[in-house]
């Protein structure tokens, strides 16, 4: 069922105008008038409007209690491109739990825009659902580096707390590289697993091009058997000035003292002291 698309911005924006006509004597300067501009939107939420068949805009969306209007009238909304109202999504969250299943049911369908997906994924993640757990563990699994979706779904998996735990570590075996780093971004918030921790070591030792990040993981674990290697690691020739800063960072914070090292003339120390200097 198709359901209108309301720019309600654009009413807003016309509404502004009006009240800035018929109050224009109540503000000196342009600032008086955006430091009004709370108030003058409470105004527009509660002045009943001809463009909504005369229902106030803040009550209109409060009509829809139905996950399946609400959800698809989201996924309509980014298909035409229009600027999702605040008050739709506000109204979702308000129904809440009903709509979990229903916003899980746009995160699977190929045909959905990328908007409200992410839309989709956010406001799961405002109403504390763990719902999509399964699903952002499996995004992970085949990624290929920058995806701002799965980025995304893995803040809502961190957010998730520790449930996510046992079920990454049982889909881990079948992630790429970029998935378990990715995973174990997530993992490295909850310390004390020993099986997160001898990953974080095996990817820190396996994947040398990427210590830096790694050394940053192993220091959330605050787990100091990670010493020995990550002291190795910082003594290593060749090693780049800003991985050896991670590494550092990542000893100290584990109570270790880094050996000094000097790199005065490496490419990367001398652009960053440039930067410093300027």
């Amino acid at each position: 069922m198709k359901m209108p698309i309301i720019n309600f911005d654009e009413r807003f924006a016309d509404f502004m105008s009006d009240w800035m006509k018929n109050h224009q004597d109540q503000y000196e300067t342009f600032d008086d008038m955006e430091e009004d501009m709370p108030r003058i939107y409470v105004a527009f939420l509660n002045t009943r409007a001809k463009w909504l068949g005369n229902v106030t805009p803040g009550a209109y969306f409060t009509q829809f209690e139905d996950p399946k209007v609400l959800v698809d009238w989201l996924a309509q909304y980014c298909e035409e491109g229009a600027p999702v109202p605040d008050l739709l999504m506000e109204q979702i969250t308000t129904v809440g739990r009903p709509c979990e299943k229903r916003l899980l049911e746009l995160l699977k369908d190929e045909e959905a825009t990328e908007e409200a997906k992410m839309i989709a994924i956010n406001l799961l993640r405002e109403m504390e659902s763990v719902l999509p757990k399964m699903l952002y563990i499996t995004w992970q699994l085949d990624r290929e580096g920058k995806d701002e979706l799965k980025d995304n779904a893995l803040e809502s998996l961190t957010d998730m707390g520790e449930c996510v735990v046992q079920p990454i570590l049982q889909e881990l075996p079948k992630a790429n590289a970029a998935g378990e780093e990715a995973l174990l971004e997530v993992l490295s918030h909850f310390p004390g697993n020993e099986l997160i921790y001898k990953l974080a070591i095996k990817l820190f030792k396996e994947r040398k091009e990427r210590r830096a990040l790694f050394a940053g993981y192993l220091a959330k674990l605050g787990d100091d058997r990670a010493l020995p290697e990550l002291m190795a690691a910082a003594e290593e020739e060749k090693l780049p000035y800003l991985t050896f800063i991670e590494i550092r960072n990542a000893i100290e914070e584990l109570g270790g003292i880094c050996p000094e090292r000097n790199y005065d003339d490496d490419p990367e120390y001398e652009a960053l002291r440039d930067l410093d200097m300027n």
